[in-house]
């Protein structure tokens, strides 16, 4: 089959943008031929994606579109425009670029299928581009809380969200949102979970990094609705006297870039100087670097407040972590289905006052869950978990198969 693929956003960068370069992948090593449409700044050069796949570019910063890439999260790992800073001249320009080079990829590459990502704007261009052709969506729950938090062609995108012909959920307490929250039809929605790249993401073999007895390390954007603040703030609590036997001491490494919000990471980085135990912030860091830290770490940590399906999670337990990460809805059970026994200890999140912002009364409490859950992960062992159901090809089969 011949599949087209549409994101609005760089398909290299963030988690949906990892899950759209793998599943295309896995497309081309099925025998698909593949395209891509998505969004790059004008001094992008040229996407990771595979050399066979098709690339239409759709480029920010140039007189065409007078502003960065929008980002599905309000705080993005590279500059970035945020939907609610669109005035109307924007949105126009947005969507008469995106609607181009949708209509070029259509007349050129001629696909069966179209598999877009996010629930959003650019999906349900896709939609109105496309009337005749199957087109199904990926939720990676950014789009949810877009349409949560701000009014930006609402009504549009859930009109377009429903006359698609497949939306794939990552489990099934996103799958009720869809349903309850953009009214679309149960019977349209497929749970397809996510997957991790198990030839780069393992123990390992010779040359690995040994495994560093006391080591904690967080992937994911430097950013106070990840928790990371929160956690700085936990690891301040952890006294030597509460370490488990074995343990000498904390070393703390995070990966990840600053975004855009440059106060909350410098408020973040200024905390964590005054931490008790090192920490060491690496910046955003290639696959290969990433699998070798989780390699290196005992426990890795999630202690955000809003996820679809976090890759990070799944990858730091094939690399041989003991988890520590919020008990967001649906988390828990996908991972107690898809990898049985994980080693992964789970903590309540605060109460929350809008999609992604906690209640600030409920923060210490949290910091001191975080803390016994870090406390607990370092005394636990850890055990192999089979993460093989965490397979891109078998979620980019069930993907198509939900068009067919």
């Amino acid at each position: 089959m011949r599949v087209l693929n549409v994101s609005a956003q760089k398909p290299d960068t963030t988690g949906s943008g990892i899950y759209l370069a793998e599943t295309v992948r896995s497309e081309i090593a099925m025998g698909h031929e593949a395209a891509v449409v998505c969004g790059l700044g004008a001094e992008d050069g040229t996407p990771t994606l595979p050399s066979a796949a098709r690339v239409y570019p759709v480029r920010f910063d140039t007189p065409e579109l007078p502003f960065h890439v929008c980002g599905m999260s309000d705080v993005m790992p590279y500059p970035a425009t945020r939907y609610r800073d669109l005035t109307p001249e924007m949105a126009g320009l947005l969507e008469r670029a995106f609607t181009a080079r949708i209509r070029q990829a259509l007349e050129e590459f001629a696909p069966d299928v179209v598999v877009c990502h996010h629930l959003y704007l650019v999906t349900a261009l896709v939609r109105e581009c496309a009337p005749d052709l199957p087109v199904g969506a990926v939720c990676h729950s950014t789009g949810l809380r877009q349409l949560a938090q701000i009014p930006f062609e609402r009504e549009r995108i859930c009109r377009d969200v429903r006359a698609l012909d497949a939306v794939f959920a990552l489990h099934e307490a996103q799958a009720a949102r869809i349903s309850d929250e953009l009214g679309v039809d149960p019977r349209r929605i497929h749970i397809v979970g996510a997957g991790i790249n198990t030839r780069l993401f393992s123990r390992g073999g010779a040359g690995t990094p040994a495994r560093r007895r006391g080591r904690i390390c967080y992937a994911g954007k430097i950013w106070s609705k990840k928790g990371v603040m929160s956690l700085v703030e936990a690891l301040d609590l952890i006294s030597p006297e509460m370490l488990p036997e074995g343990v000498r001491g904390l070393e703390v490494r995070m990966a990840g870039a600053a975004g855009a919000d440059r106060e909350d990471f410098e408020a973040i980085v200024s905390r964590a100087r005054a931490c008790r135990w090192p920490i060491e912030f690496l910046g955003k860091l290639p696959q290969d670097r990433l699998a070798d830290e989780y390699r290196a770490a005992e426990v890795y940590v999630l202690p955000s407040f809003y996820e679809g399906l976090p890759l990070v999670v799944g990858e730091a337990l094939a690399c041989g972590c003991k988890d520590v990460v919020s008990d967001l809805p649906g988390l828990r059970p996908w991972y107690a289905s898809h990898v049985p026994g994980a080693p992964i200890v789970w903590v309540e999140p605060p109460r929350m006052a809008g999609v992604d912002e906690p209640v600030a009364a409920e923060l210490p409490a949290f910091s001191e869950r975080v803390a016994r859950a870090l406390v607990e992960a370092l005394a636990m062992p850890a055990p192999d978990c089979d993460v093989s159901a965490m397979s891109w090809d078998r979620i980019a089969a069930d993907v198509i198969g939900g068009l067919q």
